[in-house]
């Protein structure tokens, strides 16, 4: 039986240095949330549009990322409320390449996601440059933040073959803290980024088979499934669609 690993084999592929002119850091973002048994499906289409990211033989990628909020989950609460002006505030690891950021994703009232971002190795406390960048590109304060949640996955990075638009596929999503970790082995969160709305043979493949676009973030996913006594009542719906997709069988999709 083909795995994924062997289906994107069959991809062209693509260096990080061209993956670069489609970068959008300013951006409007879409995602989806459906099976691995149903992303290996996907793939066999997914081949004629778009090239796959490489590096050094390898096409799937692990991150890990630690995120912060208050003490009060103020971030979280932001996107609870579906308040515009928002932000996350991350670390993100590149494993296979050993590069580490530290990242500040805002989200603005016109519904585009911007994200700042600086080369970041001292540990797990915001200091030097991540500070200045915390300070010019948020109101956020450092001595508000803590770290709150890990959030790893392995991602698969696709760009259309007219470089207009990038797609990401996150497997093995696993959300952690020092008491507690949940893995979704079975699950997929695809987010297709453009510079603007417009045509995408990704959006026209979910469209044909009935998977509808959803708006939950990994960070909110996360801190509802591991911080069990915050509200997320706002959230039900998303979730309840994730976990029925999580436990999904492969005779069981459209």
């Amino acid at each position: 039986m083909s795995t994924i690993s062997d289906a994107l084999q069959e991809f062209e592929s693509v260096s990080l240095k061209e993956l670069d002119q489609v970068a959008l850091q300013d951006r409007m973002d879409t995602k989806y949330v459906f099976t691995r048994t149903q992303l290996l499906d996907f793939l066999k289409t997914l081949k004629l549009h778009y090239n796959i990211l490489e590096i050094d033989g390898n096409r799937m990628f692990n991150y890990e990322s630690l995120y912060f909020d208050t003490h009060q989950f103020a971030l979280y609460n932001m996107h609870y409320c579906g308040r515009m002006n928002r932000y996350k505030v991350r670390l993100r690891k590149y494993v296979e390449s050993n590069l580490s950021f530290f990242e500040i994703k805002f989200k603005n009232n016109k519904g585009r996601t911007v994200k700042s971002r600086v080369r970041y190795n001292e540990g797990l406390q915001i200091t030097g440059d991540a500070l200045h960048l915390l300070n010019e590109k948020s109101p956020l304060a450092e001595s508000g933040l803590e770290p709150k949640i890990w959030i790893n996955y392995v991602r698969i990075t696709l760009a259309s073959k007219d470089f207009k638009e990038r797609l990401t596929l996150d497997l093995n999503l696993t959300f952690k803290n020092n008491q507690e970790e949940v893995t979704h082995e079975n699950l997929v969160i695809a987010e297709v980024k453009q510079s603007r709305a417009g045509q995408s043979a990704f959006n026209r493949l979910m469209k044909e088979h009935h998977i509808r676009r959803g708006s939950i973030s990994k960070y909110c996913f996360g801190i509802a499934s591991i911080f069990r006594d915050l509200r997320a009542n706002n959230f039900k719906e998303q979730i309840k669609k994730i976990t029925q997709t999580t436990y999904a069988t492969a005779a069981g999709y459209k």
